[in-house]
């Protein structure tokens, strides 16, 4: 695990935590810690640079056993299912289908696909499933439905300080309660280095203009353009992203073709709450990134403009327009007994109704963690590895 030290920090990162400290925010050592909240430096999982997956770290290390047969670019059709009983998988590579069987099936496609395949198999909300031509297995209302994310936005600065070659795009941030929030930590800020594809072409258009007069196209800036203006700017900024949103979503099957990318609907921001949440944080941010701490880092705010941040009518177009996906999605099988309607699992990550079939990844959660969810991911895949070990053990 790699932390920043406080000699590696960037200008604007630097900055950050010394405001956020003044304006009475704690400082925390940890954000591990499951009482942390406040300021700090960010656990990253990298070793010299690279990202430590699950391919490098659990796979790489299990491919030449005997009992394991990884198999790639097959691509999953359907769950065969007899008599409610999971087994086996339609599947298709090279040109060629055919059917895979199993004691044991078990989905790992994320919040995205595991509901999918569910649904393409009949299992999920019988009314969808009638509307694109699925022949229903069981009704599962809550199939596809619960989308939760952290839903966040893109606040834009220009720093006057070149970027360095190869700068880190993250090293500290912070987690706070929103004022009259009961949800604890909901809301995190952290000021990065934006990457291209953060950049819009408001950036480059902003050199020598006034703030006010940016045109914000939303559209991305062209990496040759970004790499000639680094000599006199750097494109930073800050993300804010609500981590408890009351806002859910759904998943719904375009059509009932495996191929064919299925309707996400995420419904950002449309709980009240969650719009209010988000208008403070972003307010809140502006007001940090002009304190006496933050002359150094040289920072002109591109968007939004001051007379966004002045109106909430504004400022709550700004956010719906802006609004954009930390890549976290989770819920659309979500965890729970059965009598709960729109519960998919148990406890156990038996998909509810189906024997022998399971599904495994951020799908289950009921809702989406208060932080990144690639370790509670993994924690899962331990866990549910534990038990069928222990299964086998104990046949």
């Amino acid at each position: 695990m790699k932390r920043h030290s406080s000699d590696e920090l960037l200008p604007s990162p630097k900055a950050f935590l010394e405001a956020c400290v003044a304006a009475g925010y704690p400082y925390t050592d940890d954000m591990n810690h499951p009482d942390s909240t406040g300021v700090g430096y960010y656990p990253l999982n990298r070793v010299d640079g690279i990202r430590m997956s699950t391919s490098l770290t659990y796979l790489k290390q299990a491919r030449n056993r005997l009992n394991f047969t990884l198999r790639p670019n097959v691509f999953a059709h359907k769950v065969l299912i007899e008599d409610s009983q999971a087994v086996g998988v339609e599947v298709s590579s090279g040109g060629e289908i055919f059917e895979v069987y199993g004691e044991q099936i078990i989905l790992s496609g994320g919040a995205i696909n595991s509901p999918q395949l569910l649904m393409l198999s009949g299992v999920g909300p019988a009314e969808h499933l009638s509307e694109v031509g699925i022949p229903l297995v069981l009704d599962l209302p809550g199939v596809g439905q619960n989308l939760r994310d952290h839903e966040a936005v893109m606040m834009e600065y220009r720093s006057d300080i070149p970027r360095p070659k190869l700068a880190p795009g993250l090293q500290v941030g912070m987690r706070y309660t929103t004022p009259g929030s009961d949800l604890r930590n909901d809301m995190q800020m952290r000021p990065i280095h934006t990457r291209t594809e953060h950049v819009y072409r408001g950036f480059l258009e902003s050199f020598g203009q006034p703030v006010s007069e940016v045109k914000q196209t939303g559209e991305s800036v062209p990496e040759d353009n970004i790499k000639n203006s680094e000599e006199e700017y750097t494109p930073v900024g800050f993300s804010i992203a609500l981590q408890k949103a009351l806002s859910k979503g759904e998943l719904k099957l375009a059509t009932s073709n495996p191929s064919d990318q299925p309707i996400l609907n995420y419904r950002y921001l449309s709980h009240p709450f969650d719009l209010e949440r988000m208008r403070g944080a972003v307010r809140l941010c502006a007001e940090i990134s002009v304190m006496p701490e933050y002359e150094p880092a040289k920072l002109t705010r591109i968007s939004p403009t001051d007379e966004i941040l002045a109106s909430d009518d504004k400022l709550d177009a700004w956010l719906k327009e802006n609004v954009l996906t930390q890549h976290h999605s989770s819920g659309t099988c979500k965890m729970g007994s059965a009598s709960d309607s729109m519960a998919v699992v148990d406890n156990k990550c038996q998909v509810h109704g189906i024997k022998q079939l399971m599904v495994v990844d951020a799908s289950i959660m009921p809702d989406v963690v208060r932080a990144n969810t690639n370790a509670s991911t993994i924690m899962i895949g331990e866990k549910i590895a534990d038990q069928l070990s222990s299964r086998e053990v104990d046949n």
